[in-house]
Formats: structure tokens, C-alpha cells, sequence
């Protein structure tokens, strides 16, 4: 390319009143590429911070992969074995037992309601399988208890310690569906009742879990489940938690029948293929924007063209090529293209730091399962992005720049 072809495409892309302003149809052009990359990054950006967002606060309370058993029982007798056996794997980092079961709580007033009890190993969080301990807003996982007419120490959600008007140092009490036993005066079975000090409180800002989880001590949730010396099954942490699927496979396969391993994934696997087709569907429908755009840039140097038809043949007689005439309106779609995606993916960058940072649009926790719109900026996305961008871009100048440079001198000299 020449200079004349740069000189001749800045030429018009500015005002025909003033050069140094850029002409409206051009700055439409631009405007229309630009709001479109800008849509595009900030909608990529808010689909995979939510993923990234729920993936977080789901491996808080969730650890990467789960040990259990096949049959109704859901008990793991022989964990410890299982569990040294597990931890011979290289990929895994830390595995314990835990207890899940289900109980009715309530604080001593008219207001109870069911909740998921969990027991787990007291700790400080530097092994833990999950990232809870470091989610504690008030006391810890030591569950110490100060008061003599209760049988342990509770940790609750905080939503639910809210709900309840339970705080550290009140009494909560928690009724066993494992403890039930039938009484014959009565001819009923009578629930066991268990008296719980509130040692502590966890906010995740996963709804589920600060909505309905309680924590115990692992040996108090074995007596509460009925599960004597048994457990739940092992949670597991993973190096990679992408891989936990397959160390899951591995980990059957070295164990055998009648364990089984459950991981993160797919236990949400309908979550994240929703969010994941959601991505696609919204990133199908903003690359109509910037396709729109195109028709603009096509719509933008037709005009162009047929206003410089007559400068056009001029410079064809001065024995300019059909070749630069073509390669000259090329760079001013080039142009077009360039300048609003740069523009357009700064603005969607800038944009969406400041949604993300500033927790600028905050969602309703009980349906989204997060309280705030994150957006994470992926590298990979808004590359792909500017490129397809600009691609567009400089393709829809293909048709004008064709039609250009197709002109006779002859032809073009004596257009009206």
C-alpha cells in the first residue's frame, strides 16, 4: 500500500467542510462498532464471572469430590482405611470424614425450621478440604462452649442465626430424625432433642449454604445421625479441581465396589450447562449488533462512493489501478473497524471493573445464588472478540471497494 492510498482514504473519511473533523456517516460507522465490541465484553465478562463467581462459593461448603457408598444406608464403616487409601493418590491434597443428615432447629421461640446438619473435623483451615473456616464471621471451628446445659457447640449460617435470633452464646435446639424412638405409653415415636450452644456464624454469600447449614463437631453429628463410628463418606480436595471428575474415575476404580465418587461438577452439572448455554445464546445474539454494524460500514462507503464517483475517475485517468482504488476504501473500513474496536473494548474493560469492583448492580441472592453481578474479563474472550470484530469489519467494506474500483474513467467523469 501507498501513501497516496492512506492519503485517499483519511481523505474521506473526514468532513467534505473541514478536514480536520471526521465526517458524521463515519463517526455513526464507528459509534455502531464500538457499542457493539463494548456489549460483547461486558456480557462475556459478566457470564464467566458468574461461573467463575458460583464455582468459588460453591467449593466453600462443596468439597472437589465425595467418597461414598452404594445402598440406601448412605454410611461409610471403614473410612479410615478408605481414607488412607485415598490420600495415596498423588493428586489429592487433603481428604476427611464428614456427617450429613437433616435436623429441625429453632432458638427457643414459636419460629423452627429445617436445616442441613453437617458434621466435620474441628480445624483452623490450613488442611481443610473446603475454604469455610475462612468464611467465619464470628467464633471458629473449635465449637468451645460456655454454657453446662448444653451437649456441644454449633456454628450456623448467617442468615439462618438471623432468621432465628441466634447468636454466639445462645441456646439452640435441634431435633434428630435418627434419634426418633417409639414410645409405647404414648403410642408415638418421641424425636430426641439436642441442646446446642452457637458458637460461631459463617457468611459465604452462597444462599443455600447461609441459608440452611448448620456445622457440629464430627463426633457429636455421629451421635446425632446414629451412625456410631461411621460417617457420611470422605470429602476430598483435589490439586486441580477441573480434573476431579477423573480422579473421581480413578479413585473408583482403586477402591471397587461399593464405593463410589461423586465430584463438584456433577453434582451441578445442569447449573453450569445452563450457564454455559446461556454464554453462547448471549454472545450469538450481541455478534448480531456488530453484524448490524457491518451493514452500517457497507451502508457508510456505498454513500461514500457514490460521492466521490467523480474524484473517483479523475484519479483512474491520472492512471491510478483499479487494485489501489479497491485497497483504499479496504483501509477505511480497516479503519472503521479498528478504531471502534479499540474504543468499543476499552470502554467494555473500564466498564466492567467498574460493575465488578463498585458492586454496582446487586442481585437477589435467593434466586441468583449470589448477591452481587461479578464480571471477570477473560483475555481469551476479548481477543477473540477484537479479532472477529475487525474481521467483520474489513469484510463489509469488501462489496464498496469492489464497486469502486470496478469504474471507467469515463463512466465516473461523467456521473451526475
Amino acid at each position: 500500500m501507498t501513501r497516496l492510498e492512506f492519503k485517499l482514504a483519511g481523505r474521506y473519511l473526514r468532513s467534505r467542510r473541514s478536514s480536520r473533523w471526521v465526517s458524521l456517516i463515519t463517526l455513526i460507522a464507528t459509534g455502531g462498532v464500538t457499542i457493539g465490541v463494548m456489549a460483547l465484553v461486558v456480557v462475556m465478562g459478566i457470564m464467566n464471572g458468574m461461573q467463575d463467581d458460583l464455582r468459588d462459593k460453591i467449593l466453600i461448603g462443596n468439597p472437589h469430590l465425595r467418597i461414598l457408598t452404594y445402598g440406601e444406608g448412605l454410611r461409610l464403616d471403614e473410612w479410615r482405611s478408605v481414607r488412607e487409601q485415598v490420600e495415596r493418590n498423588p493428586e489429592v491434597v487433603a481428604a476427611a470424614p464428614f456427617v450429613l443428615t437433616q435436623g429441625l432447629v429453632s432458638a427457643g421461640h414459636d419460629y423452627a425450621e429445617g436445616a442441613a446438619v453437617i458434621g466435620i473435623d474441628p480445624d483452623t483451615g490450613t488442611v481443610s478440604v473446603t475454604s469455610l473456616p475462612r468464611h467465619f464471621i464470628q467464633g471458629d471451628l473449635d465449637f468451645r462452649t460456655t454454657r453446662p446445659d448444653v451437649q456441644g457447640g454449633v456454628v450456623l449460617g448467617n442468615r439462618l442465626a438471623e432468621r432465628l435470633s441466634a447468636f454466639p452464646g445462645d441456646k439452640v435446639t435441634v431435633v434428630s430424625p435418627a434419634g426418633s424412638r417409639f414410645n409405647s405409653a404414648v403410642g408415638a415415636y418421641i424425636p430426641q432433642w439436642w441442646n446446642f450452644e452457637v458458637t460461631g456464624r459463617f457468611n459465604t454469600g452462597m444462599y443455600e449454604y447461609d441459608n440452611s447449614y448448620i456445622i457440629l463437631p464430627l463426633r457429636v453429628a455421629q451421635d446425632f445421625a446414629g451412625l456410631g463410628e461411621a460417617v457420611t463418606g470422605l470429602e476430598v480436595r483435589v490439586r486441580d479441581p477441573w480434573k476431579a471428575q477423573e480422579i473421581g474415575a480413578a479413585l473408583e476404580d482403586s477402591l471397587g465396589y461399593p464405593y463410589r465418587a461423586l465430584d463438584w461438577q456433577t453434582q451441578n452439572q445442569g447449573f453450569f450447562s445452563a450457564l454455559k448455554l446461556e454464554k453462547l445464546g448471549m454472545g450469538l445474539v450481541l455478534l448480531l449488533i456488530i453484524l448490524v454494524a457491518a451493514f452500517n460500514i457497507v451502508g457508510t462507503l456505498t454513500m461514500v462512493v457514490r460521492d466521490k464517483t467523480r474524484e473517483i475517475g479523475i484519479l483512474r485517468a491520472m492512471g491510478l489501478s483499479v487494485a489501489a482504488v479497491r485497497r483504499a476504501f479496504l483501509l477505511q473500513g480497516a479503519a472503521i473497524g479498528l478504531v471502534g474496536t479499540g474504543i468499543g473494548s476499552a470502554l467494555g474493560i473500564l466498564l466492567g471493573h467498574l460493575i465488578d469492583t463498585k458492586r454496582l448492580i446487586s442481585l437477589d441472592p435467593s434466586v441468583y445464588l449470589i448477591d452481587r453481578l461479578p464480571v471477570h474479563i477473560s483475555p481469551v474472550d476479548v481477543s477473540i472478540i477484537i479479532g472477529a470484530s475487525f474481521i467483520v469489519a474489513v469484510v463489509a467494506t469488501l462489496y464498496p471497494a469492489r464497486q469502486a474500483s470496478r469504474m471507467t474513467p469515463v463512466e465516473a467523469i461523467r456521473h451526475e
